[in-house]
């Protein structure tokens, strides 16, 4: 079974926190599964950038990424963030390995809109680095940063990052693990289960907004690359990542409509 983990910037900020999962996903790759890991660090760049008087600036959730911010990038996400969860998992007794997209050309991107500088989406993939990791019982480590044949290198979304990582190895399940109990539907309420029609309907209604718009957006993406199961939960929860794998109700599944109706 292949799974990938995407891992929000608010829980890499703590040491404590990042251990706990180094350790929790490190036991399911040590059960025999096959384990990527993709991270964000949107909050550890904002503290970046804030003590060297740099501004951030974000349309529609995204940040503005000039060439000064393209460097913080650089240090903070493929650099000191990426670098302390690699060394998390080495504490936890577990061997992974910290790359980005641009590694063997993990992911390509294009530039998303010139309005936001050098911030790209994923428009193609090539699993192979990851084959070769994991064929060799390393855990890979990816920081959301791309690249394409011209040398450019480009800032993505991680929740986007994470969708292109998981079609590329033809992940089973995407587990989006955040600081949210999950999705909140029109009553307020975390909704245990959606499909691809509810996800439009949340966002269409505005009810699914900000962050929450591009875990939905990103995962109506991964149900069309072939993953079969997302699920969007709570990442303080200890012991998340095995009650997760072991089908526990825990958070929201987002599943394609057959598999939501045979249920």
């Amino acid at each position: 079974m292949k799974v990938l983990v995407k891992i929000g910037g608010t829980l890499l900020d703590r040491p404590e926190s990042r251990l706990r999962l180094a350790r929790e996903i490190g036991g399911a790759f040590a059960s025999g599964l096959e384990v990527v890991v993709v991270h964000g660090g949107g909050k550890q760049m904002t503290r970046f950038l804030d003590d060297r008087k740099i501004q951030s600036r974000f349309v529609n959730g995204l940040r503005v990424t000039t060439d000064e911010v393209l460097d913080a990038v650089l240090k903070v996400l493929a650099g000191t963030v990426n670098k302390e969860l690699v060394a998390a998992f080495l504490q936890a007794g577990h061997t992974a390995v910290g790359i980005s997209g641009i590694d063997a050309n993990l992911i390509s991107a294009e530039p998303l809109d010139p309005e936001l500088g050098h911030v790209g989406r994923p428009v193609g993939s090539d699993a192979r680095v990851l084959d070769v990791l994991l064929s060799a019982r390393l855990l890979p480590v990816v920081a959301c940063v791309a690249g394409d044949r011209d040398g450019h290198i480009y800032n993505v979304n991680a929740d986007q990052m994470a969708t292109a990582c998981a079609g590329a190895f033809a992940a089973d399940q995407l587990l989006f693990l955040t600081d949210v109990e999950g999705v909140r539907g029109a009553k307020g309420t975390t909704e245990p289960e959606l499909d691809e029609s509810t996800c439009s309907a949340l966002i269409r209604d505005g009810i699914a907004i900000g962050g929450m718009q591009a875990k939905l957006q990103a995962a109506l993406s991964a149900l069309g690359s072939g993953v079969g199961e997302i699920v969007i939960a709570p990442g303080e929860r200890e012991n998340v990542v095995a009650e997760l794998l072991s089908g526990q109700a825990i958070g929201t599944r987002i599943v394609k409509r057959q598999t939501a109706e045979a249920r």
